[in-house]
């Protein structure tokens, strides 16, 4: 299988642009570019694919070059619905370095960032030697445009798709990058860059747009109730990813392998069948997040978010630090508690039952565990013999609902 047509069998080329793009996949050779603006200081799920895609293009003999768009990052990319918020430079500076030093790490990428070439184009000068290029009625022809036409867009918005076909164009002719790779939502960015190229020097430059990664009712991977899941594991840890890789959707499971890991056509096909065949095991599920976890974090973190994972689903919560049930417990209802205190008040206390009568039901059912221990007794005392560390209070109301408590 040819590297174009591996891609492909992945479903990481939407859009094409130049007509003999496949040989020049498959040659080797070509210096590319993606590029992303520097709104957060980190990189999330969202961008990984684009990002593996640059490194399976490198693995096949082509160079990678990363654009981060300190110049674009003060202007911002239109949005299909309204106008991106301006941020503070000193925040677009410091999320520059933050990126540059991520994407380093993880992918040893070459990074360049386009404020240093357009810092001192002037406004005469941008006007003349680039937007004379532009066609108006072409310009409004592009997706991302037109949609806004109706709620409208500002002058700077509109420019932004110049601004970004310069920066190809200036890669073109200072580093010799001839193609672009980028979200499908870039498609009209691309296309401009390679019309700009054409037009400045006469020459051919290549493009390919990959489709939107969601899972099966088209919410974006890697996005949950507007958060994101961060490759920083100071802001997302790797036991996060993991768990949210676990509970990828047994339709959306085999997708992502052939977008997210590195694993072979022949290695993916025999999961897929073991997961047809038997998927309660979750098998695909758990390769994905192990994979993607180990290339993001190593396998030592991959291997910790495994047991922790494990200790979760078989209940024995001791076995973790307080550190890991923080991570695995982040987002329940956490309390703070003191010590000496009787199990049915407590539970009243931190809001686990709602009234001292169903407290009582809770615990005469069975229903009521910490730290593993299941509590009977309504004259049960609460204190730091059963906490773990002397500190931290795992309670489990029925069989899901969880609570991290404090015990003071």
């Amino acid at each position: 299988m040819t590297l174009y047509d591996e891609l492909k069998w992945r479903g990481l080329i939407k859009d094409e642009a130049g007509e003999d793009l496949e040989e020049k996949i498959n040659n080797g050779g070509m210096t590319f570019y993606i590029g992303t603006d520097p709104t957060a200081d980190s990189l999330h799920l969202g961008h990984l694919s684009s990002f593996l895609i640059s490194k399976r293009l490198e693995k096949g003999g082509h160079h990678p070059i990363l654009l981060i768009g300190g110049a674009t990052g003060r202007i911002g990319d239109p949005r299909p619905t309204t106008e991106r918020e301006m941020k503070a430079i000193e925040e677009i500076e410091s999320n520059f370095e933050s990126l540059k030093a991520q994407v380093t790490n993880l992918f040893g990428f070459e990074v360049v960032n386009n404020y240093d070439w357009c810092k001192d184009i002037n406004f005469i000068d941008f006007l003349r030697d680039y937007g004379k290029y532009f066609n108006i009625n072409y310009m409004l022809d592009k997706d991302i445009i037109r949609r806004r036409l109706e709620t409208g867009i500002t002058y700077t918005e509109f420019s932004y798709m110049i601004m970004q076909a310069l920066d190809f164009l200036h890669l073109y002719e200072n580093k010799n990058c001839i193609m672009q790779c980028a979200g499908s939502d870039q498609w009209g960015n691309i296309t401009a860059g390679i019309d700009l190229i054409r037009k400045k020097t006469g020459s051919e430059a290549y493009g390919f747009t990959m489709p939107l990664v969601t899972d099966k009712s088209g919410k974006k991977f890697g996005k949950s109730e507007g958060n994101a899941y961060w490759l920083d594991k100071e802001k997302t840890s790797a036991y996060e990813i993991y768990q949210y890789l676990l509970n990828s959707e047994d339709e959306m499971v085999i997708d992502y392998l052939k977008i997210f890991t590195f694993l072979s056509p022949e290695e993916i096909m025999d999961i897929e069948k073991e997961h047809l065949e038997r998927p309660e095991l979750r098998i695909a599920q758990k390769t994905l997040a192990k994979e993607v976890v180990t290339f993001l974090h190593g396998e030592e973190e991959a291997m910790k978010a495994i047991e922790m994972s494990e200790a979760l689903f078989s209940g024995h919560v001791k076995n973790l630090t307080k550190e890991q049930l923080h991570d695995v417990f982040k987002g329940v209802p956490s309390f703070e508690t003191e010590s000496g205190v009787n199990i049915v008040d407590m539970l009243v206390d931190v809001g686990i039952a709602s009234s001292k009568r169903e407290a009582r039901e809770f615990v005469s059912a069975g229903s009521i565990t910490i730290n593993e221990e299941k509590i009977t007794s309504l004259d049960y005392v609460v204190t730091k013999t059963i906490a773990i560390d002397d500190e931290v209070l795992v309670v489990r109301r029925g069989k899901k609902k969880y609570f991290i408590g404090k015990i003071k």
